[in-house]
């Protein structure tokens, strides 16, 4: 981390979705709530402040809305900085090298389980084309099976 006093949650909060701002997910909703939604279940999940600023910045890097050197340099823990890029998934990558890295990330699976758990969300995905629907569910059922999640 550098010298600079280390961001606080509200700050990581703003960051993200000032990052995100104007991006909507697959459902057309505000991309911030997908963030929210996120963070919220790191944090009931018992999740660390690191973990929880890893989910704010879980997508960022992945969407270009923040560069890998502004990560690099952002007043975030190591830890927090690993887990989001632990999570960020790099172009034409195996699923299996993908999950490998997340459960060789010390607090990642955590964030990468909020982020299935919310993404696979009935509510979610009931607005979506059948066709669009069932792909998802499979990926992400998939995903928990290579990180080793029940269900």
């Amino acid at each position: 981390m550098s010298d600079a006093t280390p961001l606080t949650l509200p700050e990581v909060e703003v960051i993200a979705r000032r990052a995100h701002e104007g991006q909507t997910d697959k459902a057309g909703r505000p991309y911030a709530e997908h963030l929210a939604a996120v963070a919220a279940g790191v944090r009931a999940r018992g999740g660390s402040d690191e973990q929880i600023a890893a989910a704010w910045l879980h997508d960022s890097v992945e969407d270009a809305a923040l560069s890998a050197e502004w990560l690099a340099g952002a007043a975030l823990s190591p830890a927090t900085k690993a887990m989001v890029l632990a999570v960020t998934k790099r172009a034409g990558e195996p699923p299996e090298e993908y999950a490998a890295r997340i459960l060789a990330t010390p607090g990642a699976l955590l964030v990468k389980e909020a982020d299935l758990a919310h993404n696979a969300d009935p509510d979610r995905l009931a607005v979506l084309d059948t066709a669009t629907r069932e792909r998802l569910t499979a990926k992400y059922a998939r995903m928990r099976g290579l990180l080793g999640l029940a269900g």
